[in-house]
């Protein structure tokens, strides 16, 4: 059976050729864990992004791939080559900076030939990949303007052309869109999206959007306190997270934490510290100890409201509308249940008429709809 597995591992190894991988990986400042035994393993063309909060090690991780910063335990390699001592500079990669870190009396032109001119590259090929990477971002009709005289979203587009004027394996983003405002964020996340798929390359994205990464990665690692909490792809992470800090800040949830009061063939019955009964569908990763504690998570689209009480018995509560909020495309309503819990929940905007506050309301939701987390 070992060989079997061995075989089927090498079989993946050589049909999915890794571009970074991380193995044990550790930094310390001033005797203080940035990161803690991180392992990745980055396929070669995907879209991978590294998400958490402020200081949770994600920016760390992504210099020490880059080579900005040095590991204190653990080996980085880079298409299968150990990085160790290897500086910034003969690394396969190339980074775009939040801060776009364009030279401000260089034109745009000037700007994405910088790095080839150090390089002693040739003057005809150097003005052929410069050309082709200002058109492949479209900023090949600016070239002679200063950084000055652009807009944020142009900015890191000639940011984005230094980088890949230079062909390497790997594009490094470290929050490259943490500086536009919301419209052009989006426009540029589609720009990013397009420039992926058309150049094939591999991005490693850091960021504390959650959103951005869900809509453009093919696996998202999610850190917590310097450790990776989960990896998976954007609809298993937010399906089906593995903790409650991953359930919680991946969007939004409702948690409730209680404990296993009765398994059935298919259902785990929980009784929650407010003293909520809550039918929950078993999967092969849920708790299955009765008394054991668990947490439930309930996504605030999954949950239905009605002013009458549904004729459905499982997952049906009674409570008090507390507040409605008008979010355009959608509303968001605040609901107190009787045993004193509340929760969030969110309805497409359908142009109906919003209740008013202070209501009697019922919510309930399938057994399906809850995640079980131990």
């Amino acid at each position: 059976m070992s060989q079997s597995v061995t075989q089927e591992q090498e079989n993946a190894a050589v049909l999915e050729p890794l571009s970074v991988e991380l193995r044990n990986v550790f930094k310390f400042f001033n005797q203080e864990a940035a990161v803690q035994g991180v392992d990745l393993d980055v396929k070669q063309g995907e879209f991978f992004s590294i998400l958490g909060p402020s200081g949770c090690g994600k920016t760390t991780t992504l210099r020490l791939i880059a080579g900005f910063e040095t590991v204190d335990a653990g080996q980085v390699s880079i298409c299968g080559q150990p990085m160790t001592n290897v500086p910034p500079y003969r690394r396969p990669v190339n980074t775009v900076f939040q801060s776009y870190a364009l030279f401000k009396h260089l034109s745009v032109w000037e700007n994405v030939a910088f790095g080839l001119k150090l390089k002693k590259i040739r003057k005809k090929e150097l003005e052929s990949r410069v050309n082709e990477a200002l058109e492949l971002v479209r900023m090949d009709g600016l070239r002679s303007r200063f950084p000055s005289q652009l807009s944020g979203g142009q900015q890191q587009r000639v940011a984005l052309a230094r980088a890949l004027v230079n062909l390497p394996a790997v594009l490094l983003l470290d929050e490259p869109l943490g500086a536009l405002d919301l419209k052009l964020r989006k426009e540029m996340q589609v720009e990013l999206s397009n420039l992926h798929r058309d150049l094939g390359l591999t991005f490693i994205m850091v960021t504390h959007d959650q959103e951005e990464a869900l809509s453009l990665s093919d696996r998202i690692a999610v850190m917590n306190q310097g450790k990776v909490e989960q990896i998976g792809t954007p609809s298993e992470i937010y399906e089906r997270p593995r903790t409650a800090f991953v359930a919680d800040f991946i969007g939004d949830t409702n948690l409730f934490e209680g404990e296993i009061t009765g398994i059935e063939a298919d259902n785990l019955q929980v009784t929650t510290k407010t003293g909520l009964k809550i039918v929950v569908a078993r999967s092969e990763s849920s708790p299955t100890d009765l008394s054991q504690s668990v947490t439930i998570s309930i996504r605030p689209e999954k949950i239905q409201l009605s002013l009458y009480r549904p004729s459905i018995q499982i997952n049906c509560f009674e409570g008090q509308l507390i507040n409605v909020m008008y979010l355009g495309t959608r509303v968001n309503y605040i609901v107190e249940l009787a045993q004193g819990k509340r929760i969030t929940v969110t309805q497409p905007n359908t142009f109906g008429i919003l209740p008013e506050p202070d209501m009697p309301i019922y919510a309930w939701w399938t057994e399906t709809d809850g995640i079980p987390i131990g």
